[in-house]
């Protein structure tokens, strides 16, 4: 008998009916939100560097655009599915309402790997995949942003193109851009010092000295480093990261006990957040699989790669001395795995709050886009900062008095304010 795959939508949809039911909802918000608004599928063409033609899958959902525009990031992936992009367009939903940020959710992605596309191919994919859709997005109606493997370079493309196609100057259309072509400051350290924010908020909470914590990190791709970086900086020590192995077609996991050194780190890593195996070798580092990361006994773990990290069977090789798991990626914990984390009483916190300093901070490159103005960096992460402690004192209050797991806590916080906004709107 196989093993069913994972499927994240509908494990998107099991954590939206679970909630419905705590929230008693009504059937129509039950049927409104349970399934995207809009989705498109579409064929991408490439003219290849050697002259052939190559047609790649392009998706974009719009999961519900009823607290403003829709707003999620475009993957290149060569695993990306139709399923996959419409769990976290819900999940982008839930995640601006908790935050309470004006918009909606969205998201995107293109079936493709770009380790095995030129420069100017992975440009086409990016401006055929606006020529396909150039109608259905926009400032004030659907606004992409960078996500796994594509880049500013990416996205300001993605802007030339539509602009080209509108005939007018419109940097709001997207986000994630290159600082000095309406790119804002700060976005580049967000996600990651956002989950920092919301770890150091939970460590007070518990009453535990940063200064006296461990932390493993699935990931060394933008959001790991920077949450590493700012850890750090409060005197917390990572001793474990991992990361894909391009070249081996393989994960591993890099350990130093005493803590890594993100510089030296990154001194050997390619743009794809892949660490040199026998360069980090040579640096003192132990190399161990890829999913040794979850093993190590430390106070905190950050999954910052994928979904489905912490699931049944893995959830079983987390040690004791595991406090907080903070949710640097979307959907890295399934629900069987998030039953055992809870019954064991660790500390979650939620990829909608953990990993929200992204989106928040994508909407503030689009606020200052629109009103033509930029903030200096310490204006962006002072706005960060203040977002992500009200967003977690808000789940942490919720979840103290009505007696809930963090995770149950943020989504009825947005999916709630999601549907207020739809009854508001006389959309149900």
């Amino acid at each position: 008998m196989t093993k069913r795959a994972y499927n994240s939508f509908e494990m998107a949809q099991s954590q939206f009916d679970r909630i419905a039911d705590k929230l008693d909802l009504e059937r129509g918000a039950r049927e409104l939100l349970r399934d995207p608004v809009r989705e498109y599928s579409f064929a991408v063409p490439v003219h290849m560097d050697d002259g052939s033609v190559r047609v790649f899958r392009g998706y974009r959902v719009q999961h519900n655009d009823a607290r403003g525009p829709s707003k999620g990031g475009i993957r290149f992936h060569p695993h990306e599915t139709m399923d996959g992009v419409r769990a976290l367009a819900m999940w982008m939903s839930w995640k601006c309402a908790v935050v309470d940020i004006p918009l909606g959710g969205g998201k995107g992605g293109v079936v493709c790997d770009p380790h095995d596309l030129s420069m100017r191919e992975q440009e086409q994919v990016a401006r055929n995949y606006v020529r396909q859709i150039p109608r259905e997005m926009g400032p004030v109606r659907d606004v992409p942003a960078p996500d796994v493997m594509t880049s500013p370079q990416h996205m300001l493309w993605m802007l030339d193109e539509f602009e080209t196609i509108h005939g007018q100057k419109l940097p709001g259309f997207i986000t994630g851009k290159p600082v000095g072509m309406g790119g804002s400051l700060g976005r580049k350290e967000a996600t990651g010092y956002g989950v920092v924010y919301t770890i150091r908020e939970a460590l007070k909470q518990l009453g535990i000295p940063a200064d006296q914590t461990t932390a493993s990190v699935q990931g060394f791709g933008n959001v790991a480093q920077y949450a590493i970086q700012l850890y750090t900086d409060l005197g917390g020590a990572v001793t474990c990261v991992s990361c894909w192995h391009q070249k081996d077609q393989v994960s591993y996991a890099f350990r130093r006990k005493e803590g890594v050194h993100l510089g030296e780190l990154q001194g050997i890593t390619d743009r794809y957040g892949g660490i040199d195996k026998e360069k980090a070798q040579g640096l003192g580092y132990e190399v161990l699989p890829g999913d040794a990361w979850l093993e190590q006994e430390v106070d905190i773990l950050i999954p910052a790669a994928l979904e489905n990290q912490i699931n049944a069977e893995t959830v079983q090789r987390i040690p004791e001395t595991v406090k907080i798991v903070a949710e640097g990626a979307n959907g890295p914990t399934s629900p069987e795995g998030d039953r055992a984390l809870h019954e064991r009483g660790v500390f979650m916190i939620p990829d909608l709050l953990c990993n929200a300093g992204g989106v928040t901070t994508s909407y503030f490159e689009q606020v200052q886009c629109n009103i033509n103005y930029f903030w200096e960096l310490e204006d962006v992460l002072n706005r960060l900062d203040t977002k992500m402690t009200s967003a977690f004192a808000a789940v942490s209050d919720v979840a103290a008095k009505q007696d809930l797991y963090m995770r149950d806590a943020a989504y009825m916080i947005g999916v709630d304010r999601v549907a207020q906004a739809c009854r508001e709107r006389g959309w149900i």
